[in-house]
């Protein structure tokens, strides 16, 4: 493992990550990958951000100003720290976006699919016989 998230890499996959290059179409697939993003890649993400969080929370605190005193760092992880905080929620929210379309497609689809098949249904030439 590559850190904290478990990042492994995206080696002989045609892309990032494990899943890379790989389209869940069928709903089985689609619901599995619902369920991979709700049950662990959600939830991993969370747990390495709040890690990073606190890991630089404590350089911030270390590197601060003691007696008036202080490091130049300091200010510069507290900047790197709120946008660090801003890419992660932008990565929670991608996720969390993700997956409910990944939930919505299989409803959308089916949806649709019931349409064209009533429209098709009611134009049928074989009604004529």
């Amino acid at each position: 493992m590559d850190g904290p998230a478990g990042n492994h890499g995206g080696h002989g996959h045609g892309g990032y990550g494990r899943g890379a290059g790989r389209l869940a179409s069928t709903p089985v697939e689609k619901r599995a990958a619902a369920k991979a993003l709700h049950d662990h890649i959600e939830p991993d993400t969370r747990r390495a951000g709040a890690w990073a969080d606190d890991e630089t929370g404590a350089a911030v605190k270390a590197f601060g100003a003691r007696d008036g005193h202080g490091w130049r760092t300091a200010p510069a992880l507290r900047r790197a720290h709120a946008a660090w905080g801003d890419q992660v929620k932008n990565l929670m929210d991608r996720l969390g976006a993700e997956k409910d379309a990944l939930n919505r497609t299989n409803v959308v689809l089916t949806s649709a699919d019931l349409a064209v098949g009533a429209d098709l249904r009611r134009t049928s030439a074989l009604d004529l016989y």
